[in-house]
């Protein structure tokens, strides 16, 4: 087999702002694996510096696997993902393309949908989230909620001075939708406590990472005295981490670009589901290549948020997509995306 990959500049409609900052314009890396018969599989990287990671430690990490990559067979998903690891550290966004690259190829092989070769119902896949980013001001913050007004579902990016206006802002705005909140781990346990219960005030379902990831003794104060849900996201990167977070979180939230790869992904939903967990799977500012890898096994899931795509000003593929929040897989092989005509530039 041959590894190939092209750097690609995606924008977003409006400024994705989180706690720890934010822009418009992000770089992937589109990754693609060929095999001797002429098939090809693709996957995508969407590199987060939080974790590590630029397009240029993608391209260096993949430089180190292509040797592995090219002596495997195609058909040996766990070998590789296993010498992948062997190969490098975490490397998550850059493990994670060439994992998804190979299921692709491997269903597109047999004819069929990544979900069907898992046995899986996509009618069973929960509604996604769509996220409102941190705004400059509430009349901007209104804007953004009413253009998701074809959501059911916000997840409202928290860590700010300005929470509790933000929180009432959405509230008011989206008065019948289901709110969840996401501080990326920017609050103190005490400041945490204070903020959960303004979001029960004001019907909020669950609060994602409200401390440092590295704070597990204050996420089980937090959630030993939270009437909500609290769901780990930065505190959980491989399946390994789960079984620390038994007593501590009451969720785990998955994403492709921190675990590396499909296998590991579904590892973390068996581990968390064998302690009785509530399961997610988020995305990072990234295309429907990169969304439906994640999207395939959506019917494994609680919860969703697959909004990268939905996010971006002009997406550059087509296939599974969460239109109103439903997440549709269709039937197309492998990943089922296609590439739109001279979509793609350096």
């Amino acid at each position: 087999m041959k590894l190939s990959h092209e750097i690609v500049t995606v924008q977003t409609t409006h400024p994705f702002i989180i706690a720890r900052g934010g822009q418009s314009e992000y770089k992937t890396v589109w990754v693609k694996v060929s095999d001797g018969d002429g098939q090809e599989g693709w996957g995508e990287a969407a590199p987060s510096k939080f974790y590590g990671e630029t397009p240029e430690t993608v391209v260096a990490a993949l430089g180190r696997i292509g040797p592995a990559i090219e002596k495997a067979s195609a058909w040996s998903l766990e070998a590789i993902e296993a010498a992948m690891n062997n190969a490098i550290g975490r490397n998550g966004s850059a493990k994670s393309a060439v994992s998804a690259a190979l299921h692709d190829l491997a269903a597109k092989r047999l004819g069929v949908p990544l979900w069907k070769l898992w046995g899986l119902d996509p009618a069973a896949a929960p509604a996604s989230s769509f996220t409102i980013a941190i705004a400059p001001d509430d009349a901007t913050l209104r804007a953004r909620v009413e253009d998701a007004k074809q959501y059911p579902i916000l997840k409202v990016k928290l860590g700010t001075d300005r929470d509790a206006q933000i929180i009432r802002t959405v509230r008011l705005a989206a008065p019948d939708k289901v709110l969840r909140v996401d501080a990326n781990a920017a609050w103190t346990p005490k400041h945490a406590l204070r903020m959960i219960e303004l979001c029960l005030d004001y019907g909020v379902e669950f609060v994602e990472q409200p401390l440092p990831p590295e704070d597990l003794d204050g996420l089980r104060v937090v959630r030993d005295r939270s009437p909500l849900p609290i769901v780990a996201d930065e505190s959980c990167i491989v399946a390994t981490d789960v079984a620390k977070l038994v007593g501590i979180v009451d969720g785990i939230n998955i994403k492709l670009s921190k675990c590396g790869g499909l296998r590991e992904a579904l590892k973390m939903i068996a581990t968390a589901r064998a302690h009785g967990m509530l399961v997610m799977c988020g995305c990072m500012i990234e295309t429907t290549l990169g969304i439906a890898a994640a999207a395939h096994f959506a019917p494994l899931l609680d919860c969703a948020d697959l909004d990268g795509a939905a996010l971006l000003k002009d997406d550059p593929f087509t296939g599974p997509a969460i239109a109103g929040g439903r997440i549709s897989l269709g039937d197309a092989p492998g990943l089922g995306v296609s590439r739109r005509a001279g979509a793609g530039r350096r």
